[in-house]
């Protein structure tokens, strides 16, 4: 496969942040009385505020908002056991070291994001794409829209590397490049994925010599 420049999500695609997620949303569940593994089973790749307005139907916006800032404050401050994942610190080093365009394109907010893509250790990156920044969330393209714009690519010549369902429907709908990591079966079936791989370790990147700014990506698989 062959772009110019990568669209990343960050949870569970750079950075592991299952134990912190699960704790807050299945606590929220509780105080709800939801089977927890109904909201586990929905939340992922999704923004938190579409997450609530599902499992919260009849209620007011007020109510809803305000779970959300409960819930946010809840998951930016517990970072405990967020790391980054096999291969990502490596994989956006060598990107900057090649002068290799990236973004982070997120669901999260900006204090639960910046929490998490700080406790993880991974490199800033120039175009860092959260919640606040779009107004339809995944599965729809726009985050992935708006990160291809903000590197100044075209959305084809971008790869989009997700890890949940509601992530690669958004980079297809973009029509981006999809690397599939570590995503159900579903989602890393569905066609025009390029790769689904277990881990970011199984790619390997390196810059076209001509000039021409084009990236070739490979994997192992």
């Amino acid at each position: 496969m062959q772009c110019k420049g990568f669209l990343f999500d960050l949870d569970g695609t750079l950075v592991d942040s299952l134990p912190a997620v699960e704790r807050a949303w299945s606590n929220w569940a509780d105080r709800f009385g939801i089977a927890r593994q109904e909201v586990l089973d929905f939340i992922h790749g999704k923004q938190a505020i579409t997450s609530l307005r599902h499992f919260m139907p009849g209620r007011s916006e007020e109510e809803i908002a305000a779970e959300f800032t409960r819930l946010e404050k809840i998951e930016a401050e517990d970072t405990d056991g967020v790391v980054a994942l096999p291969g990502a610190v490596e994989l956006l080093n060598q990107l900057n070291k090649e002068g290799i365009p990236w973004a982070i394109v997120t669901s999260g907010s900006v204090p639960i994001a910046h929490a998490r893509h700080q406790a993880a250790g991974l490199p800033l990156p120039e175009v860092f794409v959260t919640a606040e920044q779009v107004k339809r969330g995944k599965p729809e393209p726009d985050a992935y829209l708006l990160g291809a714009e903000l590197l100044g690519l075209a959305p084809e010549a971008c790869a989009v590397v997700e890890d949940a369902t509601a992530g690669v429907l958004a980079g297809l709908a973009a029509k981006c490049h999809m690397i599939a990591v570590n995503a159900p079966d579903e989602a890393s079936r569905l066609a025009g994925v390029d790769f689904a791989l277990r881990s970011l370790t199984q790619l390997t990147i390196h810059k076209r010599p001509d000039g021409s700014g084009d990236v070739v990506v490979e994997a192992t698989v």
